[in-house]
């Protein structure tokens, strides 16, 4: 199982998972041509893309979704409630439900916490997993039995809490938005769940969705050394920068 992230942050997220009879997106909230010019970077062909995941409806997450299905075709997969919600008509989809099989991809989605219906996922092949959570102001403990143990994270890093207090650009309710139960993780939040998640299969955690305005790279960095005695690669996802294809 590979991976990219093709683009995390505000702006827009994206990114690329193959196997060995599957190639996929997570989201796809760039445009169609961002897209295409990082696949081909990749040596991927974009009409190669079977299947996009989403994660949920927001702009951020699926601003090249219309375009991209009108050229390639493959099959999205969401939530029925995201299927009411989504402002695009689909054809080709399918409602997903807890767990199913594509291929040689496993694929278990669980409902996250935002302002809007919303899931992760954890991605099986052969004796790999990854789990894939961003944009949820917690994670539900029920959960954590399904998430402990994996070999690579990509968990979302939103903001460090202190900058985005003292951020007066941001509206008061907009700061509470974020730091809410429905918001984004911050910082501490997304290290204490690694801390708890992590075992000796655990190699790699990306740091996904870092806010430009409230976060720094080296603020999210530190927050994990602190709470991890264990070394662990640790990459930090950008927002206009694909990361190299990252062997799982």
């Amino acid at each position: 199982m590979k991976i990219s992230i093709l683009a995390s942050g505000s702006k827009g997220n994206c990114t690329y998972l193959e196997t060995n009879s599957t190639k996929s997106l997570i989201d796809i909230g760039m445009t169609c041509l961002y897209i295409e010019n990082n696949l081909r970077d990749l040596k991927i062909n974009p009409s190669d893309i079977q299947n996009i995941f989403l994660t949920h409806t927001h702009i951020d997450h699926i601003a090249g979704l219309k375009v991209f299905l009108k050229k390639y075709k493959p099959t999205v997969y969401l939530t029925h409630k995201m299927y009411e919600e989504i402002p695009i008509e689909l054809k080709d989809f399918v409602l997903i439900d807890d767990s199913f099989t594509l291929n040689d991809l496993e694929v278990t989605s669980f409902k996250t916490s935002h302002d809007i219906d919303s899931v992760g996922y954890v991605f099986k092949n052969l004796d790999k997993e990854m789990v894939y959570v961003t944009d949820t102001g917690y994670i539900n403990k029920k959960y954590h039995n399904l998430l402990k143990g994996k070999d690579f994270y990509v968990i979302e890093s939103n903001h460090d809490v202190k900058l985005l207090m003292n951020n007066e650009e941001y509206p008061y309710p907009i700061r509470q938005r974020i730091l809410s139960d429905k918001g984004h993780l911050s910082n501490k939040d997304s290290a204490y769940y690694i801390s708890k998640f992590f075992s000796k299969k655990t190699k790699c955690v990306v740091l996904a969705h870092i806010s430009q305005n409230n976060n720094t790279k080296d603020l999210a960095i530190e927050s994990f050394c602190n709470k991890l005695d264990k070394k662990v690669n640790i990459i930090v996802a950008e927002q206009n920068k694909k990361t190299e294809l990252i062997e799982v």
